[in-house]
């Protein structure tokens, strides 16, 4: 089958390139509602960009009822930062529950029985039990096609990882354990991917 993106109707060209981009990571989002409280947000068209600065990239949609800004793309305006969450297996239910439509100021943590924990020097907190939070500060937002998308990029300024899934090795290099992560990752429609079998194929020199 040959799909012809020009040829095809707008909206079923998401659910294309959904099925056809896959396993793609998901960010779930932690910024500051400038009046109260926090959002906390997935988006799965999400990617580092560049390691020197370290750069990550979260592209935002609108808000479907009135095409307005999401809170994400507003609160991080407004506060200039927020932390990137990679959740894991376990937390499949709660991310899929903060996608969820709410007024602007309602936060999706009070529906979800999760803690906050307070890291020092962060201006924000993280969200206890995802073992990796980026904080970040914004760098600027793009908006870009036709709806338009917001892609935030951020300065990641300091990285949380479980103690238990960390070590460094003896090239003093930081060495994860992704087995230990469990990421949930995002797959078409209301699919979840998560990881089975890791290879290892080392690259040539």
């Amino acid at each position: 089958m040959l799909i012809d993106l020009q040829a095809t109707d707008a909206k079923h060209i998401h659910p294309i390139l959904t099925q056809a981009v896959i396993p793609r990571p998901v960010a779930w989002v932690l910024s500051e509602n400038p009046e109260d409280g926090y959002n906390f947000a997935p988006y799965s068209f999400f990617t580092v960009i560049t390691s020197k600065p370290p750069i990550l990239m979260v592209s935002v949609g609108k808000k479907p009822a009135d095409g307005s800004f999401k809170d994400t793309r507003v609160n991080i305006e407004a506060t200039r930062r927020f932390v990137v969450h990679i959740g894991s297996q376990r937390h499949a239910q709660a991310m899929t529950e903060t996608s969820r439509h709410l007024d602007h100021g309602l936060s999706e943590l009070d529906n979800l029985g999760m803690d906050l924990v307070q890291e020092d020097g962060w201006p924000l907190p993280r969200v206890d039990g995802c073992p990796v939070a980026l904080y970040c500060e914004l760098r600027e937002v793009i908006e870009m096609g036709d709806a338009p998308q917001s892609l935030v990029f951020g300065d990641i300024k300091q990285v949380f990882v479980e103690d238990s899934i960390a070590r460094i090795n003896e090239q003093g290099r930081f060495v994860f354990d992704a087995k230990g992560i469990d990421p949930i990752a995002r797959l078409g429609g209301s699919e979840y991917g998560t990881l089975g079998e890791i290879l290892n194929v080392p690259r040539p020199d």
